[in-house]
């Protein structure tokens, strides 16, 4: 089974630019650069594979760049076409000193010649160590937990990823699936996307792979960020998980963890950078006033945050299900959209709509999400289209009554 993001790659295998696949750990960005290096190997001649946990070729390349080649052929200095290239995957390019340095070496010497593929475990060490933008030398590509049409896939259910398109394109279709895409949903929802729970069908395994995830995962990236106080890293998740979809007030979190501010803006850019959560800002047509307005904030995994707050009961029954099928919202959202398109409004009086997706300049959808669709009340909108008429307003909900989006239409 190939990830959705496999045939994106692939298409950029011929451009003369190196790829960065990044994303969180245990979401299968080593299988995925493995995949496509036994299809590559089977196609071309020249291509390897390299993993950097080996101290010996850790160590060579960290000492020159052209080291590289004492473990892989050296690429001729013109082919005639690309069949002739040399492919080289690199799996954890962040245990590099100077991984961006490596890379531009490599481009600027061997560009014509040399196609580099690696991965980096988290956002987290391409910020840090890559020291040049690297511009117009790079694809980057962020890989999350599955989305839910590839957690069907996996989950052998091929046959409702058809239908599931039928319902996406008429929110009115009946279909006799439709109870069976929501028992599924249901399940996408309380354990997520990672593809280890995915394929477990036993619920206490899944529970002890998340578990896994959080504690021994989590543990490594904290520790490599150089975040000390991993009591107060968790008791930070723990609020997050029960306030999601709120906004982020670092004064007011840092006043409940008896540490700075500046303290908990270090710990969130670790928790973005590791991408267990994401912010989004404000819609203000005003650019330098959304950057300084407070973000709301989400979860990349739902199962991630239901860990923190163990539980794992059916969204239907929880008190927070309004909160949590918010953040299955935006995770279907920022699947199909550029993250920097999303944004919310709110103003100081409580009007609020939960996604804003900008398609063009004051143009585009808004979102309200809620769990019953019957809440929902159109009018209640009015100040927000009287100042942005050329947007639409649309509710998704669980249910999809009223005639609203359900969960298993967007």
């Amino acid at each position: 089974m190939k990830r959705y993001l496999y045939k994106d790659i692939y298409k950029r295998l011929n451009d003369k630019q190196f790829i960065i696949l990044t994303g969180p750990r245990q979401v299968g960005k080593t299988t995925l650069l493995k995949q496509m290096y036994d299809e590559l190997s089977v196609q071309y001649n020249m291509t390897f594979y390299i993993n950097l946990e080996e101290p010996g070729i850790y160590n060579l390349l960290n000492e020159h760049p052209e080291n590289l080649f004492k473990y892989v052929s050296k690429p001729p200095d013109r082919v005639s076409d690309v069949s002739e290239k040399f492919y080289v995957f690199i799996d954890e390019i962040q245990y590099l000193k100077n991984p961006s340095n490596f890379l531009k070496y490599n481009y600027d010497f061997y560009a014509e010649t040399l196609k580099l593929i690696v991965t980096g475990s988290s956002a987290f060490y391409i910020d840090t160590k890559f020291k040049d933008s690297l511009a117009g030398r790079k694809w980057l590509f962020q890989m999350y937990s599955l989305s839910f049409e590839e957690f069907l896939e996996f989950r052998g259910h091929e046959n409702l990823l058809s239908e599931l398109k039928r319902i996406r394109f008429n929110k009115e279709l009946f279909s006799v699936h439709k109870r069976e895409l929501f028992s599924l949903l249901d399940e996408y929802i309380s354990y997520g996307g990672y593809p280890a729970v995915v394929l477990t069908k036993d619920i206490e395994e899944k529970k002890e792979i998340l578990k896994e995830l959080v504690h021994t995962y989590l543990k490594r990236d904290m520790m490599e960020s150089g975040i000390l106080s991993e009591d107060r890293m968790y008791k930070l998740l723990s609020l997050l998980a029960h306030n999601t979809g709120g906004l982020l007030n670092n004064n007011s979190l840092a006043k409940i963890l008896d540490v700075s501010p500046h303290t908990v803006e270090n710990y969130v850019t670790t928790l973005r950078k590791c991408f267990q959560i994401q912010t989004i800002k404000p819609y203000f047509t005003n650019i330098g006033k959304s950057l300084r307005k407070m973000p709301k904030f989400y979860f990349n995994d739902t199962g991630f945050r239901n860990l923190l707050l163990n539980d794992f009961r059916n969204i239907s029954v929880r008190q927070d299900k309004g909160f949590l099928f918010e953040n299955y919202a935006y995770i279907r959202f920022r699947d199909n959209f550029d993250t920097d398109r999303i944004y919310f409004w709110r103003t100081s009086d409580g009007n609020e709509i939960d996604f804003i997706i900008e398609d063009m300049f004051r143009q585009g959808n808004a979102f309200e999400i809620k769990f019953d669709g019957r809440e929902f009340k159109k009018d209640k909108y009015r100040k927000f289209l009287k100042s942005f008429p050329d947007f639409n307003i649309d509710c998704v909900s669980y249910n999809g009554e009223n005639n609203t989006y359900s969960g298993v239409n967007i």
